[in-house]
């Protein structure tokens, strides 16, 4: 059960002074706010969410469950996404299928996602009727992000093993896919001073890049006539469990085109994984106990011989 008790007692305030100073006090109790959202019933909802859902209770959802929320029209014809903040204050003649408890700013999420359908947000539409317009909405939003920002602090250390992982899960194999013989070409031609230049540029002046191009070993092989495989290993320092420590990038002649594959650190071992050209991720298992590396990846590529 949600308590917005707080944020009631102001919103009782605004209802009679609705001054600057108060719809400011306002705003900051509904930003930390869960609320009612009267919707259409998700699917694929477990037994004891459905029958808590279908009580009129609020419930909390699964990340993956689709929310469909009802709207109500305003006079102009516009619509909007009416959220409550308590039970009390849900109308009794028109019940909805599911009312479901959701963070005011996955409702701004909702409304921002939707411009094209609804426009803004009302805060008990039966009775304060708080209308928080568009504007109001992203300001909040823009309130929200810079708050994040300034909590979420690294330390070196960490942002040591973001930058790796960013480098070596991200822009890399970006680059790779795009760029395809070109961008492989200039890797095999600049080898370390490429992957520096890399890691420069997601560093912040304030933190020192804690590599040189020496720290970088590449390797190219021509393994057969139509498949050419270059080696990476990445730098040792920091690194930590599920970093990537080589990455292997296969040439396919044949075809002209470029697959990615990591060797990741793992509790008990190494791990093989593959990016694809759409980011998608795959851990396809650990790495043979012989170490043979080259040859488990020669196998698994989609141009090795059948």
């Amino acid at each position: 059960m949600i308590d917005n008790k707080q944020l009631e007692e102001v919103l009782e305030t605004f209802a009679k002074d609705r001054s600057q100073d108060n719809f400011v006090k306002l705003m900051e109790l509904v930003e930390k706010s869960v609320l009612l959202v009267p919707a259409l019933m998700p699917e694929n909802l477990d037994e004891t969410t459905m029958k808590q859902a279908k009580a009129g209770k609020g419930v909390e959802l699964p990340k993956d469950a689709r929310v469909t929320p009802c709207l109500i029209k305003k006079e102009s014809g516009e619509q909007a996404l009416p959220v409550f903040s308590s039970e009390k204050y849900l109308p009794t003649d028109h019940k909805s299928p599911a009312v479901l408890a959701i963070p005011f700013f996955a409702c701004v999420s909702m409304v921002m996602s939707n411009s094209d359908k609804v426009d803004t947000i009302v805060l008990n539409p039966f009775t304060h009727s708080i209308v928080l317009s568009k504007q109001v909405l992203e300001v909040a939003l823009k309130r929200s992000r810079k708050l994040q920002a300034k909590t979420v602090k690294l330390t070196e250390k960490q942002f040591h093993e973001l930058a790796h992982r960013r480098i070596s899960y991200e822009l890399l194999p970006v680059f790779f896919y795009e760029k395809q013989k070109e961008g492989l070409e200039q890797l095999q031609k600049e080898e370390g001073s490429f992957l520096l230049a890399r890691y420069t540029s997601v560093y912040p002046k304030e933190i020192k890049v804690p590599y040189t191009e020496s720290d970088f070993s590449l390797l190219t092989l021509n393994v057969t006539d139509s498949l050419q495989i270059t080696r990476i290993d990445m730098p040792e320092k920091n690194m930590a469990k599920g970093l990537c420590c080589r990455i292997y990038l296969v040439w396919n002649k044949d075809t002209e085109s470029i697959e990615y594959y990591t060797i990741e650190k793992a509790e008990k071992g190494n791990e093989i994984g593959r990016i694809y050209a759409d980011r998608r991720h795959e851990v396809i298992g650990p790495v043979p106990e012989n170490g043979a590396e080259i040859e488990t990846i020669m196998n698994l590529s989609s141009g090795s011989a059948s």
